[in-house]
């Protein structure tokens, strides 16, 4: 039973699992440079540690959506190169978001930095 309910929605279930993964490898990279090598109190850096982590969400995402959610078919260096624009542009806004929002609620507003960032992830979701 629980294999033919999977199968049937297996692309929305596999797109949860791993957006809740893009998630967690988006937030370990952030906190982990929050935490080491950058200070929470340089706001510059904290808009490079959020660019980081996006990328690092955005890398993660586009490897295990493409064969594990959306079974991409594409084929060859151009193909793929256009597959990875596309999906790169898709995420652009959601980058946007994000660090717009980090600006406003923590460098501006001074609202603390973990739920500030935990939210808009969830928001960006």
């Amino acid at each position: 039973m629980i294999k033919s309910v999977y199968e049937k929605y297996k692309e929305i279930i596999n797109y949860l699992i791993f957006g809740v993964l893009t998630t967690v490898i988006s937030l370990i990279v952030y906190y982990g440079l929050t935490f080491t090598i950058i200070n929470p109190d340089d706001a510059l850096m904290l808009q490079v540690a959020n660019v980081i982590s996006w990328i690092a969400g955005v890398l993660f995402a586009y490897f295990t959506n493409r064969k594990m959610v959306f079974n991409s078919q594409a084929d060859g260096f151009k193909e793929n190169l256009r597959e990875f624009g596309k999906f790169i542009l898709g995420r652009a806004g959601t980058m946007a978001l994000e660090e717009g929002g980090v600006i406003l609620f923590n460098t501006i507003l001074k609202l603390p930095l973990m739920p500030v960032k935990i939210t808009l992830t969830i928001i960006v979701i």
